[in-house]
């Protein structure tokens, strides 16, 4: 059985870190695009970053956060760094169907990935 579980989501004060992992069980991804998404109250599920031949960023989170991989844990990474309120959300791992790692391109709708997390919770308080 294939599944993406999340961790190390929590509760943090503005201008602070958090480092969210996500493992994948049941096959390996070393050679698919993996992405963190997020979705906040009463609002759709947004692209936060993504990794694949190169690596994507929102603009809202672009120089705040890094997405990496270990691919031999089988591990993705989303390092938060400078916290905002608005970054307050459900936080998910996906993963897409295989690409070339020679590909650039780091898709960023959700209807491009087809393995979901359960997701993981991050608030940020003022």
């Amino acid at each position: 059985q294939v599944q993406l579980v999340e961790s190390g989501g929590g509760l943090v004060q503005a201008g602070g870190s958090l480092r969210l992992s996500c493992v994948a069980f049941g096959r390996t991804f070393s050679m698919n695009p993996m992405a963190w998404f997020r979705q906040a109250p009463g609002k759709e599920r947004e692209f936060v970053g993504g990794i694949g031949g190169s690596t994507s960023y929102s603009d809202s989170v672009k120089g705040r956060f890094t997405i990496s991989r270990d691919n031999a844990k089988n591990t993705v990474y989303l390092q938060m760094n400078s916290l905002k309120p608005e970054d307050t959300g459900v936080y998910y791992c996906a993963a897409g169907p295989a690409r070339s790692l020679w590909d650039p391109y780091v898709p960023v709708a959700t209807y491009q990935y087809d393995v979901w997390g359960q997701g993981t919770q991050v608030t940020v308080s003022s």
